[in-house]
């Protein structure tokens, strides 16, 4: 299982059961090898129309929250608790909301757990560290946004990764529209105190999962 990231909050994830793209933003120039296209929610940086297409097989099924259904053009529409299999693939809609913010209350959006080939990879989508994270892990992976404003911060994002059981986690959703590396490399420091262990990947690069 392979991993690359897009930027912000995208996420390429290869399987020996198929793609699958976490919230497409800003791709240029057509990929086309998505099985799946997951949309979190509604905002312009998670719901790109134009990304969807350019990452999308024809035949590909694009699963997204109940506020990005109709702009992402999706198949299968998802609110928190929901689950369903794809071409290999269980993926279950999780909580995903602010708890001190107004951008994302409750059901607005949702975070994804992917689980294929015996792993669990969790997206958080947009969210604030919440107690529901308690009842998702362990994960393999945590995708989690740490420029704070809309989402958690860096240290609210360790937190997470701590509620999740995260054996590996990833930061996201910094230096495109909020944000900064210097968020993400923070956020190492902070779990690693903890002894979690983290990877900041640049735009492109990918790892094994």
């Amino acid at each position: 299982m392979n991993l690359t990231y897009l930027g912000h909050a995208g996420f390429r994830l290869q399987s020996k059961e198929g793609v699958i793209y976490f919230d497409p933003y800003q791709i240029k120039k057509p990929i086309n090898d998505g099985d799946i296209v997951l949309v979190s929610h509604s905002h312009r940086d998670h719901c790109d129309p134009e990304s969807i297409l350019a990452v999308s097989k024809k035949d590909a099924v694009v699963i997204a929250a109940q506020n990005a259904a109709a702009k992402a053009s999706a198949q299968h529409s998802v609110s928190e608790g929901n689950a369903l299999s794809v071409g290999g693939f269980k993926i279950t809609a999780v909580p995903a909301y602010n708890t001190n913010k107004p951008f994302h209350p409750r059901g607005f959006g949702v975070g994804f757990i992917v689980e294929a080939e015996g792993k669990r990879i969790y997206h958080a989508g947009d969210t604030d560290a919440i107690n529901e994270m308690m009842e998702y892990g362990p994960v393999d992976v945590a995708l989690l946004p740490v420029s704070g404003t809309y989402v958690m911060t860096a240290p609210e994002a360790a937190e997470a990764a701590k509620l999740v059981k995260a054996k590996l986690a990833i930061p996201m959703h910094y230096g495109e529209v909020i944000g900064s590396k210097d968020d993400a490399v923070f956020f190492k420091k902070l779990l690693e105190r903890l002894n979690g262990k983290v990877v900041i990947l640049n735009v492109g690069e990918s790892l094994d999962a």
